[in-house]
């Protein structure tokens, strides 16, 4: 199979990714300014997080399928420009119902970006040679998260957070609109035939492989994220650290996996998939043990850089193979493996918070770092068997 990337409509498709990955994160800092504009509580100001991962992902079980039928560039550039309508409607919106809405259609319409743009590269990229080209979106994707935390805040204290939406939408308009323009400009548009939903669903998870990667892929979400999304909290009730200044140590999370990003093509040649899913669970495992038993905040420092680096390790190695799992239904298959991740973390955050409410966070941790070592472990005795099939796909 010959690489038919294209190196100008990989970027454009980097900047989606990043424009929608910043859509998801940019309220996270703004719910102090959402909660003074419109008298609400922080409660109900972080409707404007929670409609939209939500939507985020349920919307990931219809994508798939769209993009395998109508083929993956459209579609992807048709749900940046929805992404546009959505930050639009948040930046003039009056009151908090106009918000949840519009973040609502932001969330719906970022779920058909990241996943396709992934099947995209499976369509284009070698195996051999796509967990680097992945990584390099996964740079994207994680500097969008980034911008859209620490950037959201800095437009907001400096001028208005309508103007952290405004912004968002400029740049989907223009990246969707320029990724509209390569998909007329193809003469080749990978278009399967007509398939419904449950259909392609089916010939997915009739795929031993698939549904190892998918049960994997559920488990690491809700391990990893039960400890991530506890861990600003936990720095500011154990060390009674200001919530900003936790926040931005767990900001060390994406500066880690912006790191892997940049070391994926040394490390995947070095290594293999097999020991670098394996490196992935060491740091994690490290990380998180790290941090139930320490008696300082500093090691946060390193702690949460470290597993972001283990995290995206694993991670990427796990959606290189949901690449190719399924070739024929490749759109679904990605929009699956999205899908397992989200409703696991949902899960993993779920009980994480019953636990923590009623005893304390550091054995949540343990466990979870427990768990993602054996996790990596097994998923790694799994790709040495698995891998040599793909490779000559």
């Amino acid at each position: 199979m010959e690489s038919r990337l294209s190196q100008r409509v990989l970027w454009l498709l980097s900047t989606c990714c990043f424009a929608s990955m910043a859509s998801m994160r940019v309220c996270d800092s703004l719910l102090p300014s959402l909660e003074s504009e419109f008298r609400v509580s922080m409660a109900s100001a972080a409707q404007t997080i929670s409609s939209f991962a939500l939507a985020y992902g349920v919307m990931q079980l219809f994508f798939g399928p769209l993009g395998d039928r109508f083929g993956k560039i459209r579609v992807i550039a048709l749900a940046t420009l929805a992404c546009t309508v959505g930050n639009f409607g948040a930046a003039i919106s009056l009151h908090l119902g106009q918000m949840v809405g519009a973040r609502v259609l932001s969330g719906a319409a970022a779920a058909g970006i990241v996943p396709l743009t992934m099947a995209w590269i499976g369509d284009t990229v070698p195996y051999d040679k796509r967990q680097e080209i992945l990584a390099r979106l996964l740079g994207a994707t994680v500097f969008g998260m980034i911008a859209g935390q620490w950037l959201g805040a800095l437009v907001a204290d400096t001028f208005n957070w309508r103007i952290s939406f405004t912004l968002l939408a400029m740049i989907s308009l223009f990246a969707g609109l320029f990724v509209m323009r390569e998909d007329n400009a193809s003469k080749v548009n990978n278009v399967a035939t007509g398939k419904g939903v449950g259909h392609r669903a089916f010939e997915v998870l009739s795929i031993p492989w698939a549904r190892t990667v998918l049960i994997i892929t559920f488990i690491e979400g809700s391990l990893a994220f039960s400890t991530l999304s506890f861990i600003p909290t936990y720095l500011h009730a154990s060390f009674h650290m200001p919530m900003a200044k936790s926040g931005s140590i767990v900001a060390l999370y994406g500066v880690g996996g912006l790191l892997y990003s940049r070391c994926a093509r040394v490390l995947v040649r070095r290594l293999g998939e097999s020991n670098l899913a394996r490196l992935g669970g060491a740091c994690l495992a490290i990380s998180y043990t790290g941090l139930a038993m320490s008696n300082d905040w500093v090691f946060a420092l390193p702690a949460c850089f470290l597993a972001g680096f283990g995290f995206y390790a694993l991670h990427n190695t796990l959606q290189t193979h949901a690449t190719q799992m399924a070739p024929g239904a490749r759109g679904t298959a990605v929009s699956l493996f999205s899908c397992f991740l989200f409703f696991g973390q949902s899960l993993g955050v779920i009980c994480a918070a019953w636990f923590i409410d009623r005893f304390s966070a550091p054995p949540v941790f343990v466990v979870s770092a427990a768990g993602l070592l054996l996790l990596a472990l097994t998923f790694s005795v799994q790709v040495s068997k698995q891998t040599p099939n793909l490779v000559k796909t």
